[in-house]
């Protein structure tokens, strides 16, 4: 018997604007990320399958891109805020993975970088650049129990463009 294959997507947040007073935390999209936000959404429908269960940092940048992104998905996924992925190390998201409901088969982290990057590279043992609006797709036949250093060798890379 074969096992099903776990997709986690990592999403990198669309680009942001950098108005005057503004803390990093509240940084909206600029125009060419709530541009881009939509195309990523749309990668996501052709790619990602059914999305079951996201986790998205509560930074204003990072939910507008989700905000965006989503309403090109056919699934609606079980949303979650959570306060840890933003400024998260590798080992913080990989806390919040390992969290993931047993039942999802595809997951999605909404986040920013190095974050992002250092958590790709502990799970495939590749380092790669995400930019924004950038997004990894892994898999694995392991449960989120187990995503650990070397989860999957397995991964895809794009970068939406809208």
């Amino acid at each position: 018997m074969t096992n099903a294959r776990r997709k986690l997507i990592l999403i990198r947040h669309a680009k942001s604007a950098h108005p005057d007073g503004a803390e990093d935390f509240d940084r909206p999209l600029a125009d060419r990320g709530r541009r881009d936000a939509p195309a990523v959404g749309r990668w996501l429908r052709d790619n990602a399958y059914a999305i079951e269960a996201v986790r998205c940092s509560p930074a204003l940048r990072t939910r507008q891109t989700w905000e965006l992104a989503r309403t090109h998905i056919p699934a609606e996924p079980q949303v979650r805020f959570d306060e840890r992925i933003y400024d998260a190390t590798a080992q913080r998201l990989l806390e919040i993975v390992r969290e993931l409901p047993v039942h999802a088969m595809t997951a999605a982290l909404v986040g920013h970088n190095p974050g992002l990057e250092d958590l790709v590279h502990l799970l495939t043992g590749e380092p790669v650049q995400l930019k924004t609006s950038a997004v990894a797709l892994l898999s694995s036949e392991r449960t989120w129990a187990e995503v650990g250093e070397s989860w999957t060798c397995a991964s895809t890379f794009a970068k939406p463009r809208g």
